[in-house]
């Protein structure tokens, strides 16, 4: 098949952008060094959140958010996906107010959410520890199994027809025309896009992408223990600005009666490994939220990268151009389009950077601005190609 587009990636953000543009009539071939749905797409806990640390991420995870709760009823059960919604849970005075300003900045836009005092909190999680000052329940957040709906987007959607996937194929080189192979071969299209996660640094060298190492551990079943996504309103905090290693709680009620549990974060190791101090440190964290947590079952502990950028935002559009067409002359990775850098919102936004890529490539109309998202706005340097 002659491709008109050819992807790097077959996580969830790589299959979207796949999806989307095959939707749009294009043909596309997507590549992976190991198999559809691997990478941080596995290793994350697939959570759906509309997330407020800057006007650009309410923007993306919002509109994105908008797109899984389209797409939802075509999914299959085994794409577990289930909208439990999100429970910031405030644990004193200080966070409660916060919880209020959260809840007043979404209703001014539309969002969604209920304002729980401590006596609703309890009723509503009776498993959470007594004594918290109460929380912000956003009822249309969700969850998913991310590789599986990545294999859905690839093989199953209704423009499946048109996309190629070519598993355990490793890209080696990568311009805004052809892809390199590592068995030697090339292949050329009209457009080219990275969406390998914190792997695109493989490929393009310059980018401002940091791996941000994260534990999670799941245990055996314990159904209805917790009915919502869990999270302590430092979540935030911990997840965007904190240094060298953080935790936070963070707990997840799989469809399986499974409980998900994170989350930690590490600056200064690119080391896969399952580091027991860390993990411990992030259960403990856990356990002072659910107190029963010590008692159960674990059943397997895992890590995996999100790839970052120093702003905290997606890198979404041509690698190397500017706003006004001007290129980094020399670099021949100029031109590429770039669909990374989501940390820990990969799955929330995919769906939503699949449109705004789709958008740029074929001249379509974007839904919100792309101008925060563009790889442009960390050129230095450029000149006239």
């Amino acid at each position: 098949m002659k491709a008109d587009a050819l992807i790097v990636g077959a996580g969830i953000v790589g299959a979207a952008c796949a999806a989307e543009l095959a939707a749009r009539g294009l043909r596309v071939v997507v590549f992976d060094a190991h198999g559809i749905g691997g990478g941080a797409t596995a290793a994350g806990m697939g959570h759906i959140v509309v997330m407020h640390d800057s006007p650009a991420e309410f923007a993306l995870s919002r509109y994105s958010r908008d797109l899984w709760l389209e797409l939802a009823p075509q999914l299959r059960e085994r794409d577990a996906f289930s909208r439990c919604g999100t429970l910031w849970v405030a644990e004193d005075d200080e966070e409660w107010r916060a919880a209020r300003a959260m809840h007043d900045a979404f209703a001014a836009q539309g969002v969604s959410s209920q304002m729980l005092d401590a006596s609703a909190l309890r009723e509503c999680e009776p498993a959470l520890v007594h004594g918290m000052a109460g929380g912000l329940l956003i009822e249309q957040d969700s969850i998913v199994y991310a590789p599986s709906v990545a294999q859905w987007l690839l093989k199953m959607s209704p423009a499946a027809a048109r996309i190629d996937v070519r598993p355990g194929t490793r890209v080696v080189a990568v311009d805004a025309h052809s892809v390199r192979l590592a068995n030697g071969g090339g292949i050329e299209a009209s457009h080219v896009i990275v969406a390998n996660g914190i792997g695109a640094t493989e490929l393009v060298r310059s980018l401002p992408l940091q791996p941000k190492k994260g534990h999670l551990l799941i245990t055996d079943r314990y159904p209805g223990l917790i009915r919502h996504e869990l999270l302590e309103l430092g979540y935030i905090r911990s997840a965007h600005h904190a240094t060298g290693t953080s935790v936070a709680f963070n707990a997840q009620p799989r469809p399986t009666g499974q409980l998900l549990i994170g989350s930690s974060r590490q600056l200064d190791t690119t080391d896969p490994a399952v580091e027991m101090p860390v993990l411990a440190q992030m259960l403990q964290r856990a356990a002072r939220y659910l107190p029963q947590l010590p008692d159960l079952n674990a059943i397997r502990a895992w890590t995996g990268f999100r790839a970052a950028t120093p702003d905290g935002l997606p890198l979404i559009g041509r690698y190397g151009v500017s706003a006004a067409g001007e290129t980094i002359a020399g670099d021949s990775n100029a031109g590429v389009w770039l669909a990374v850098g989501h940390e820990g919102l990969g799955v929330t936004t995919s769906l939503a950077t699949a449109q705004l890529l789709a958008a740029q490539i074929t001249g379509g109309a974007a839904t919100i601005a792309t101008d925060p998202y563009l790889p442009a706005r960390f050129m230095h340097g450029v000149s006239h190609a």
